[in-house]
């Protein structure tokens, strides 16, 4: 069945790591931009009934529970299979959680990042670990039963002890699901952009070097696989049934419509995409549409699963060369006619990937 994503550009604070097209916007926007979003929701032509939500952003738990239960209200499907609300720890009461759950939320995926102080100190948030645990404690009264922890590699001050200490937190909080990324170094992003013109601000000199993040990448799943919280996808780990069943269609090119600014949808043959600004969304630009190559996506976005990819005769005939080439180099394992990234291969996958898309 496809999926609903529903877009919440607004945050409190921007915070130094982030690369995705949120920010802290005038909070007059906000009511018209619900209403736009509203609207659109309404006017969608629904030839099918979703099974999953995921209200991302920005922070959507930042909104208030009335306007979250109205948008809600406008998308069929209730109750749905999955529904995942994205959350700032530091904001959740147990009001909140109890109005999240009777909106039909039984997801909640929380930006923790890091539960070291100094590091999350550096990238402008405002949690503590004892929080973080308050926190989830609250969601599972509620009756929300499944908690995703968001942790970033190669933050600024991260050390192999502070890198230790965050999984130690995670070991002792038993969330189902855990996405650990490594830290994004583009213009995008404040530390980023930073850290390419070779500056100081925001701990842009204290991040561990490309190496050390790597290290600290694969103690985290080797960690993480002990802990019954296995790797299912390159940057995301579950607890079996636990796997995000929103975020797999992307994954496995299933369809997914998208509302609100910067939001994608995927019909099973068109990609498109709505204005990436709240002002440009709310003057009403016109949609972008992108006509993709499949034969390309398939195959780099299924190496993305731990299950792999089984490419069909045309795309063993297409990509015979860099396939057998990273068969030979390591980077990649075939077992039954189904092709995997290896750990090395991982470490090195936007290289793999890049190799198919200029074929």
């Amino acid at each position: 069945m496809p999926g609903v994503y529903v877009s919440y550009p607004f945050c409190a604070q921007k915070c130094t790591y982030c690369n995705f097209a949120s920010g802290v916007f005038p909070r007059e926007l906000e009511a018209p931009y619900l209403d736009a979003v509203a609207r659109e929701i309404r006017a969608h032509q629904w030839v099918w009934t979703p099974d999953t939500v995921y209200l991302g952003g920005g922070t959507p738990s930042n909104l208030d529970p009335d306007a979250l239960e109205s948008l809600l209200a406008c998308i069929p499907g209730r109750p749905w299979a999955e529904a995942t609300l994205e959350a700032a720890p530091g904001n959740i009461t147990a009001g909140r959680a109890r109005r999240w759950a009777k909106a039909g939320i039984n997801r909640v995926s929380l930006g923790v990042q890091s539960f070291a102080e100094a590091e999350i100190r550096r990238t402008g948030r405002k949690h503590t670990a004892e929080i973080v645990a308050a926190e989830i404690g609250v969601l599972r009264e509620a009756g929300i039963g499944a908690i995703n922890i968001d942790l970033i590699a190669g933050l600024a001050r991260q050390t192999a002890a502070s890198w230790r200490e965050s999984l130690d937190w995670v070991e002792r909080l038993e969330p189902e699901h855990v996405s650990v990324y490594m830290l994004e170094v583009d213009e995008d992003s404040r530390l980023g952009q930073e850290m390419l013109l070779g500056g100081i601000r925001y701990g842009a000199l204290d991040t561990p070097s490309e190496d050390a993040t790597a290290d600290f990448y694969e103690y985290a799943v080797a960690r993480l696989a002990a802990l019954g919280i296995p790797r299912y996808e390159i940057s995301n780990f579950a607890r079996p049934g636990f796997e995000s069943r929103h975020n797999l269609k992307y994954w496995r090119l299933e369809p997914y419509v998208g509302f609100g600014a910067d939001a994608h949808s995927f019909d099973g043959r068109t990609r498109h995409q709505n204005p990436e600004t709240v002002t440009d969304y709310l003057a009403g630009t016109a949609q972008v549409d992108d006509q993709p190559h499949l034969a390309d996506e398939r195959l780099f976005i299924g190496l993305r699963l731990s299950a792999g990819v089984r490419p069909d005769a045309e795309e063993w005939r297409r990509f015979d060369g860099p396939i057998h080439r990273f068969l030979k180099e390591g980077l990649l394992e075939s077992a039954d006619g189904v092709l995997r990234l290896t750990d090395r291969g991982v470490l090195l996958s936007n290289e793999v990937f890049q190799e198919f898309l200029q074929t």
